[in-house]
């Protein structure tokens, strides 16, 4: 799946608006494209990131409980 990035986005927020959770994603997307790590912190308006095609499944969120 390609993903046009917005303005200023870094690599591991465009993973978490395209597929509502990064975790080992975003290591494979940096393996599968030479130099994209040079920009991962700071992607230029429509640049394309081919996303790789994951397992359908609920987005994992870690819960953070403040007290008990």
């Amino acid at each position: 799946m390609l993903v046009a990035a917005l303005a200023g986005e870094s690599l591991d927020a465009l993973i978490w608006r395209a597929l509502g959770r990064s975790g080992d994603v975003e290591e494979r997307v940096l393996a599968a494209t030479p130099g994209l790590a040079a920009i991962a912190l700071a992607l230029p308006a429509g640049h394309s990131v081919a996303l790789p095609d994951l397992d359908p499944g609920p987005p994992q969120v870690d819960l953070i409980q403040l007290w008990d």
